[in-house]
């Protein structure tokens, strides 16, 4: 049977007890205040029997010290292993769950996505200059290609508005789990780890508001995108609508014929 450290420390104290009462008694069972016999009368000594009560109260005294030096022990090792105890909660797999599902709808994103290259070349081929050599249809199915990319963006902006709300029952849950978990912490590095925990909550609710500010900031950007390519495409078919062509010939009319 295992037992706990004030019990071991107990133990010890009474056998120091018992171990120490003979030696704090040897001096009045030894000398018994000095007695001795003559005409058959015993003669106490009272200065004697004073002291070997003294120095029993002494040696009493010091075996109470050592004793409570002992408790003292056992209640810091109690405090040092429960300031060493790991917190039993973790909440790290369920806030990697929550990024995960955001930056899912990140790359999920339509016609251009989150990077630095396919947007180069996405508005090169879009978003570029308008040639004046296009053909109607031609003009007509870009701007088509730019409104469904638009609307695309937008779409996307609101799925990823979506996984973030999705996300406040889960956090709130996970906030709820770690304030409590830390107010009924038994120790520094209990109380330590769920702070951290709070801390990563926090990071992981940054990570879903700076995933929001970037889909919507993205759906603004190619709207404005498909305003200035569209202005220019005005300015294109306006200036080819105005450029003079061959203009009007004259010619030989017959009105009459002359048979």
């Amino acid at each position: 049977m295992t037992r706990t450290p004030i019990g071991r420390f107990a133990g010890a104290s009474m056998l120091a007890l018992a171990l120490a009462a003979p030696v704090a008694l040897s001096p009045i069972l030894a000398s018994p205040a000095h007695a001795f016999f003559g005409f058959g009368r015993i003669v106490y000594d009272p200065s004697n029997y004073a002291q070997n009560v003294l120095t029993a109260a002494r040696t009493l005294e010091q075996i109470n010290n050592q004793i409570q030096q002992l408790q003292n022990e056992a209640q810091m090792l109690i405090n040092q292993a429960r300031n060493l105890a790991s917190l039993p909660y973790s909440s790290l797999q369920q806030l990697q769950q929550n990024v995960g599902r955001t930056q899912q709808l990140l790359q999920q994103a339509q016609s251009i996505a989150f990077d630095v290259g396919q947007i180069d070349q996405a508005f090169q081929d879009r978003y570029g200059n308008v040639a004046l050599s296009a053909t109607d249809a031609q003009l007509v199915a870009d701007a088509r290609a730019r409104w469904e990319t638009t609307v695309g963006s937008l779409q996307d902006a609101l799925r990823v508005q979506a996984g973030v709300v999705g996300n406040i029952d889960t956090n709130r849950a996970e906030m709820s789990a770690l304030v409590g978990q830390s107010q009924n912490a038994t120790g520094a590095l209990q109380a330590t780890q769920a702070g951290n925990q709070l801390l990563a909550l926090q990071s992981q609710q940054l990570s879903d508001m700076i995933a929001l500010l970037s889909a919507n900031g993205r759906a603004e950007a190619l709207i404005e995108a498909e305003r200035a390519t569209a202005a220019e495409q005005g300015r294109v078919q306006r200036e080819r609508f105005l450029t003079p062509g061959a203009g009007y010939q004259p010619g030989n009319a017959r009105m009459f014929s002359t048979n």
